[in-house]
């Protein structure tokens, strides 16, 4: 699918991707839901994938409301960047080892709900305008949202459908 170009198609497709990814989740058995991946990977099981969602949504709300609020900061917390930021994700998923997978279903849920507000306040310029603000770099806002949303959904997918066929 091509990448969205307009607010009505972002929360669509983002709402789309999110409710193939519920509906995958729901699929999966008791065990599934609580058992490690049998495949090698930063992220161990279903909760690690909610947990690691989440807290890319928290990222995205929260660097966008610090802006706009005249806080000017990066997206990605001090002591990570683009080219360096696999630390952040084990950082997140350790955070939440005591987590449970019906709680981090409840989080994920929950910030994109966020997400999803956060999208509906903005105009489509302030969605779709390379460097509308200043602090989205030479990219838009969209473009941040997409990543946070839909791509991040198509990954978490591919790892549950990995892991649900075992």
């Amino acid at each position: 699918m091509t990448e969205p170009t307009s607010k009505p198609e972002l929360l669509d497709v983002s709402a789309a991707s999110f409710d193939k990814l519920m509906a995958l989740v729901g699929s999966l058995s008791p065990e599934q839901l609580e058992a490690e991946f049998a495949f090698e990977d930063r992220d161990r099981n279903v909760r690690d994938v909610l947990i690691h969602l989440h807290e890319w949504h928290r990222l995205l709300i929260e660097w966008v409301e610090a802006n706009l609020a005249g806080d000017e900061r990066p997206f990605l917390p001090d002591g990570y960047t683009w080219t360096d930021y696999a630390p952040l994700n084990v950082e997140i998923r350790d955070k939440h080892a005591e987590t449970s997978v019906e709680d981090a279903l409840e989080m994920v849920q929950a910030s994109r709900a966020q997400v999803r507000e956060l999208i509906q306040d903005r105009s489509d310029p302030e969605l779709f305008e390379n460097q509308h603000y200043p602090w989205t770099g030479t990219t838009s806002l969209g473009a941040y949202c997409v990543s946070t949303t839909s791509s991040h959904d198509d990954w978490a997918m591919k790892k549950l459908h990995d892991h649900a066929r075992g």
